[in-house]
């Protein structure tokens, strides 16, 4: 019985850190403008972010042999709201930051999600 109980506290506590963690654009745009400690971090590769990138957004590829070592140097009182083109490598990232005590939110759906919902992006051109 108390196994049980457990069990289900944890499955609905997990559920509710993982919707703090994820958000979709509008909330993750809300969030953006009101979170005096917010670094918006594109961990896409650099091409990618030359492409088009949200403004004032710090590249750093999650796929880089270099990832660890650059996230290492980050301030661990800030929060981070990371994305990436469709969602599946700022999950990974943010999980990466968040495991070694970051405060990261992932944007559902990347920046994909971001332009659809009609928010702007910077873009660079090709580097």
């Amino acid at each position: 019985m108390i196994r049980i109980w457990v069990l289900s506290f944890f499955t609905c506590f997990g559920g509710v850190l993982f919707a703090q963690q994820n958000m979709q654009a509008v909330e993750f745009n809300q969030k953006l403008k009101s979170d005096k400690t917010a670094v918006i971090l594109d961990v896409r590769s650099p091409g990618e972010y030359a492409e088009g990138h949200l403004d004032k957004a710090l590249n750093i590829d999650v796929n880089a042999t270099d990832f660890l070592a650059r996230t290492s140097k980050l301030d661990k009182q800030k929060t981070y709201y990371v994305y990436c083109l469709a969602g599946v490598r700022s999950d990974r990232a943010a999980e990466s930051l968040r495991k070694r005590g970051y405060k990261a939110i992932s944007l559902n759906g990347g920046i994909k999600a971001w332009s659809s919902a009609g928010y702007p992006v910077v873009k660079t051109g090709n580097k």
